[in-house]
């Protein structure tokens, strides 16, 4: 079975966002070209930010898919965690506030920053 990695930003239990990765099945289509199941998404978002972009800590309002068009994304996390993305390369963005929880920029989320001398420029796929 062909399948396509994906990368998770979630919250975990105690509220903290953390990396994982799995699968998923591309067990549709044809030989020539795999595809996943149908996913429904409802709407796409393009954001640019210029060179020196930094985000504070923050949690995904909503679950979404983010791809890195052009540029060099960093995504930093509360133990010092840190993963960069680049041109083609992507994540799901999962880690929402856990319900009934009030933001605490000492617990929740994660920080973004733009890397290098080339703007960000990047897709939101929100579902």
């Amino acid at each position: 079975m062909t399948v396509f990695r994906r990368v998770e930003l979630f919250t975990d239990p105690e509220g903290l966002a953390r990396f994982r990765e799995d699968d998923l099945a591309l067990d549709e289509g044809s030989p020539a070209a795999r595809l996943s199941s149908l996913m429904p998404v409802s709407g796409l978002q393009l954001r640019q930010s210029p060179v020196g972009f930094r985000s504070e800590f923050h949690c995904t309002g909503a679950p979404q898919w983010l791809f890195v068009l052009r540029g060099c994304m960093e995504i930093g996390l509360r133990d010092g965690t840190t993963r960069r993305f680049g041109p083609g390369e992507h994540f799901f963005s999962n880690d929402t506030l856990p319900p009934g929880a009030t933001f605490d920029p000492a617990v929740h989320g994660h920080c973004s920053r733009q890397v290098g001398d080339e703007p960000l420029v990047t897709a939101f796929v929100r579902v």
